[in-house]
């Protein structure tokens, strides 16, 4: 059954952006975040499943790379037109410009449109994006709307650039990066389905939130994802060895949960876990291990081993002795990185995403961003104000070969459970957190 409903798909072509007079900036955007709900060992598993086929829609294929699932807890707040209008995105590192989704349940379609887009003080005149008129019932989860996709140009289907990428290119920001910090409610009891998320920074990395020095690593790839070389992945002391090439290909993805990766390691991996074996069923690609086992996980990409706390790692609690792993595995296409990391490993770790030179670079938390873990903190609600900074987009807006729709635009046709609004700026933003998985 079909439903009129108006809302931002894909912030889709910049042809180029002129920088307005201005200070230099950097701003600040509160994230929120979706707790997840009470389920039995029947609903996890089918939830296991959903995961799985989302993940495969996204990193499954060509096609399917330029594309995104909505499937992850944190997300921020953008203004779509005149008079603004705000809209709850969630923020994804994995995807630029998700044109066209194919999994899930639920089809949404609409045509290309364009107006301001702001975010956080800042804003985007001129911006081509998609809005959907025609939306499934069920496709959306509330109160998210879309998609900000936070990757590079490249792997956006219509050779749209993103949102943060005209910004960056049109001078908005003080630094070419932003940064993210990632809250934790596991285990919360008094934690309510929505809570605040943390933050992300673009333009500048927050120094209150990180100790230390930030460990960059180039990109292993050319600029599409944010991929880095995973060099180690090692539990209770014991080491994986990953080769190097595209075995070891990582993309750092906030829009995905888990951490995902070829089941040639992950077996390896769980084999150093006493008692973990692996799942049947619906929980089939996934480990489940004794729960009074402890498992301490650290990542590294060439430099540190960054661990991960097992209360991310251990990712529900199946019966009273066994638990399941938030570690899957997962086979990605050809053009698609190996590994998948996700929101199980960047809630451990400061994480900026810098334009130029084009790398990934983690911090260690420091104790004000720790603080924030299960903390009592208002969750954040949208706001509009004026711009500190404005980019303009001129030029004609380039679509597809062979599509058609309304004033010259292309009609969008997807399906999935999210619309998606490919969007990116130069700004702290602090998220809200839905306790949602």
């Amino acid at each position: 059954m079909y439903t009129s409903h108006l809302l931002s798909l894909a912030l889709l072509y910049v042809s180029c952006v002129v920088a307005a007079p201005r200070t230099p900036q950097g701003q600040h955007l509160p994230i929120k975040r979706r707790s997840p709900a009470g389920r039995t060992v029947e609903e996890w598993g089918k939830w296991a499943v959903a995961h799985r086929q989302r993940m495969s829609a996204k990193y499954g294929s060509a096609e399917a790379t330029k594309r995104s699932t909505g499937t992850a807890l944190f997300f921020g707040s953008l203004a779509i037109g005149t008079p603004p209008t705000s809209y709850d995105v969630i923020l994804d590192t994995g995807s630029s410009e998700p044109f066209q989704i194919s999994y899930g349940s639920g089809k949404a379609s609409g045509y290309l449109g364009s107006d301001i887009v702001q975010m956080a003080g800042f804003s985007v005149t001129n911006q081509t994006f998609g809005v959907c008129d025609t939306v499934s019932s069920g496709l959306l989860t509330s109160p998210v709307s879309g998609l900000l996709g936070l990757a590079f140009q490249t792997i956006a289907s219509s050779g749209a650039i993103p949102f943060w990428q005209a910004l960056v290119e049109g001078d908005a920001w003080d630094s070419p990066l932003m940064a993210f910090h990632l809250t934790r409610f596991l285990n919360v009891s008094t934690a309510e389905v929505l809570e605040y998320g943390g933050s992300l920074s673009m333009g500048f990395a927050n120094q209150s939130l990180y100790t230390g020095d930030i460990e960059y690593h180039d990109l292993a790839a050319t600029e599409s994802y944010w991929i880095l070389a995973l060099t180690s992945l090692a539990t209770n002391g014991e080491s994986i060895s990953i080769p190097s090439g595209t075995d070891s290909y990582a993309a750092i993805d906030t829009g995905t949960t888990l951490v995902g990766g070829p089941s040639k390691y992950l077996s390896q991996f769980y084999a150093q876990i006493p008692g973990a074996t692996a799942g049947t069923g619906n929980f089939q690609g996934y480990y489940t291990y004794p729960c009074d086992t402890t498992v301490n996980p650290t990542m590294s990409f060439g430099g540190k081993d960054w661990p991960i706390s097992e209360a991310d790692f251990r990712l529900t609690q199946l019966s009273q002795d066994t638990c399941l792993g938030a570690f899957f595995e997962l086979t990605t296409g050809s053009s698609a990185p190996s590994w998948i990391v996700g929101d199980t490993f960047l809630k451990n770790v400061y994480s900026v995403f810098r334009y130029n030179p084009a790398s990934v670079g983690f911090a260690e938390l420091s104790d004000l961003a720790l603080a924030y873990n299960g903390a009592d903190t208002p969750v954040p609600s949208a706001t509009i104000g004026s711009a500190a900074a404005t980019v303009i987009a001129t030029g004609t807006t380039s679509v597809p070969t062979g599509t058609s729709g309304s004033s010259g635009s292309v009609r969008l046709e997807s399906s999935s459970r999210f619309l998606i609004v490919a969007v990116g700026g130069a700004l702290l933003v602090t998220m809200s957190r839905s306790l949602w998985l």
